[in-house]
C-alpha cells in the first residue's frame, strides 16, 4: 500500500533530529542574511525615478560583495530548504495529505530559490554595475531585460511553490496537525517577512535597505528560532499522547 510518508519517517517523532534540523536551518538562515545584507546595503539616488532609482544603489557595489552575497545564498538557501523537513516530520504523523503538500513546496523551493532566484539576482546586479560604466543611458533597460529573461521565470516558479508550502504550513498548525500548540502557526516565514517589510515605511537609510533586502532570510530566522523556542511545548504534547488541537 502506497503512502505519502515514504521516506523512512514513522509516526514516532524523532525530536532530536527535528531539533538538529531547526538549529542547522537557523544558522543557514544567518548565512543567507549575511549575503542579503552585503547586497542590500546602500541608498538610492534620490534624483532618479522608477527602475533607474531602484537600481542606482548597485552602481558602486564591489565585485567582492556581489560574489560573497551570491555564494552565501548558493550555500545557505538549499540548506534552509533541506531543514524545512523538520516541519515535514512534525506534520507527517497527523496529516499525510498536508505533509505531502508541504513536501512539494519544499522541493520547489530547494530547486528554484538559490540558483533560480538568488544567484540570478546577483548576476543582474553585476550586469547593471558594468553597463553603468560603459553605457549609463542603457544600463537600466538592459538590466531589466536580463531580469525578464533569466530571473523572472525562476521568481514565478519559486513563489508558486513558496505559497504552496506556506499554505500547508499554516493549515497544519492552525488545524492542530502538529504536536505544537495551534498558535505556533505564527512561526511561519511569511509573518517575519511581513514585519520586516514594515521598515519600508521608515526614512531610507543603508541599514533599512539592507534589512528589508533580507526579508526572506529574516522570515526563516523567525520560523526556526520560534519553533526552537517553543519546542518544549510541542514535545510535552507529544509525550502526553496528544497534539496541538488540545
Amino acid at each position: 500500500m502506497s503512502t505519502y510518508n515514504n521516506i523512512g519517517i514513522n509516526n514516532k517523532l524523532d525530536w532530536s533530529r527535528i531539533r538538529k534540523l531547526f538549529i542547522i536551518g537557523f544558522f543557514a538562515a544567518c548565512t543567507v542574511l549575511v549575503g542579503d545584507i552585503l547586497v542590500g546595503w546602500g541608498v538610492h539616488d534620490a534624483s532618479l525615478l522608477g527602475m533607474e532609482g531602484f537600481l542606482s544603489r548597485f552602481a558602486n557595489i564591489s565585485d567582492r560583495r556581489i560574489f560573497w552575497s551570491a555564494m552565501c545564498g548558493f550555500v545557505g538557501i538549499p540548506l534552509e530548504a533541506m531543514c524545512y523537513f523538520g516541519i515535514y516530520r512534525l506534520i507527517s504523523p497527523y496529516s499525510e495529505k498536508l505533509a505531502h503538500t508541504f513536501r512539494s513546496g519544499i522541493l520547489g523551493v530547494l530547486a528554484f530559490a538559490g540558483c533560480g532566484v538568488h544567484v540570478p539576482c546577483l548576476a543582474a546586479v553585476y550586469v547593471y554595475k558594468y553597463f553603468m560604466q560603459v553605457s549609463p543611458e542603457t544600463a537600466s533597460s538592459i538590466s531589466v531585460k536580463f531580469g525578464m529573461y533569466f530571473l523572472l521565470p525562476g521568481i514565478i516558479v519559486f513563489f508558486i511553490f513558496w505559497i504552496i508550502q506556506h499554505i500547508a504550513h499554516i493549515l497544519a498548525f492552525v488545524k492542530g496537525y502538529t504536536p505544537y500548540p495551534k498558535w505556533c502557526w505564527i512561526f511561519c516565514p511569511a509573518v517575519g517577512m511581513a514585519v520586516t517589510m514594515l521598515l519600508k515605511f521608515l526614512p531610507e537609510t543603508a541599514l533599512r535597505n539592507a534589512i528589508t533586502a533580507a526579508w526572506i532570510s529574516i522570515g526563516n530566522l523567525w520560523m526556526f528560532g520560534g519553533l526552537l523556542a517553543t519546542m518544549k511545548e510541542g514535545k510535552a504534547n507529544d509525550d502526553n499522547g496528544h497534539d496541538g488541537r488540545i
